[in-house]
């Protein structure tokens, strides 16, 4: 009888979770077995030529191209990280306050960019930068600020930072909305207390929020890093990964080996690279949270 009454509704959790299940494996799942299987084979154009083994992860063990790309992926998440968390986090705390009038208005705002096409971000943000004619250089050239204006895509030392800033600017508002929702589960009789005992906006950030959020935090942080590791769009758009190699993404590596260069198994092999590094990445994070935890 009891088994009997159990059938509808382990048919209907079937039904439910089943599309959702499907759609992962086809999408994410087999595209990476695909990836596993390709990097252990050499191609001749677009067909699988023969078995190689591990030859492509020992060539891209030796890459310095890759390495480098490596570098600025990391360069970009640890400034992403602090712009896109850490600003979200002060615009969010701002907005849980009950100072701020128009909060909807406020979070809309703050939230369109992430809704934009990357592609177009990467496009705006060019205009912007444009050495010639864009707004940055001519607000400063406007404020007899010329001695601020720089080649702000052609300089490989400061190329990376650039880019990064245009992507910061895009999701700050995503990481709002998530750290507002983490907000809300806290009680607000906890900030009336602490206002009652005239504590200032900076203890209630860092003694009560952030310990009431740290779940949240940890899930904004994962996807920061998840996101900025395989950060493609906005590179392609605004510099093509130049000067030279010098602002060169894993993600762009992997394109330009399989699409401009040929070469499938190797531009497989950067991609499973990407998600070695990024894994291994979110295991040191959280290990290292985990024991701050512990001591404390």
């Amino acid at each position: 009888m009891d088994n009997k009454m159990l059938r509808p509704g382990k048919k209907l959790f079937i039904l439910l979770l089943g599309p959702g299940v499907l759609w992962y494996v086809f999408s994410v799942i087999l595209p990476l077995l695909g990836s596993l299987r390709y990097s252990l084979y050499s191609f001749k154009g677009m067909r699988i030529d023969k078995f190689v083994g591990l030859a492509n992860y020992k060539e891209l063990i030796a890459d310095p191209v890759f390495w480098n790309s490596f570098k600025n992926n990391m360069l970009i998440t640890i400034l992403c990280i602090f712009g896109q968390i850490g600003i979200a986090l002060i615009f969010a705390s701002l907005l849980n306050t009950r100072f701020v009038r128009f909060k909807n208005f406020h979070r809309g705002v703050m939230f369109f960019p992430a809704v934009l096409s990357t592609v177009i971000v990467g496009f705006i943000w060019t205009m912007l930068y444009n050495n010639d004619y864009g707004l940055i250089n001519f607000a400063l050239r406007a404020m007899k600020l010329d001695f601020l204006i720089l080649p702000w895509l052609d300089d490989p030392k400061y190329v990376v930072t650039f880019l990064s800033i245009p992507i910061m600017w895009q999701y700050i508002g995503y990481y709002m909305i998530i750290i507002l929702a983490g907000m809300s589960s806290i009680d607000k009789s906890v900030f009336e207390m602490a206002e009652i005992d005239g504590v200032n906006g900076w203890t209630k950030l860092t003694k009560i929020t952030i310990p009431l959020i740290k779940n949240t935090l940890m899930v904004c942080l994962i996807l920061c890093i998840s996101g900025n590791m395989q950060a493609f769009e906005h590179i392609y758009v605004m510099t093509g990964g130049g000067p030279g190699t010098s602002s060169s993404v894993m993600a762009m590596y992997a394109y330009s080996k399989s699409f401009t260069q040929g070469r499938i198994d190797y531009g497989n092999t950067i991609s499973v690279g990407i998600l070695v590094l990024s894994l291994a990445l979110i295991m040191i994070i959280k290990k290292a949270t985990g024991r701050s935890k512990n001591e404390q």
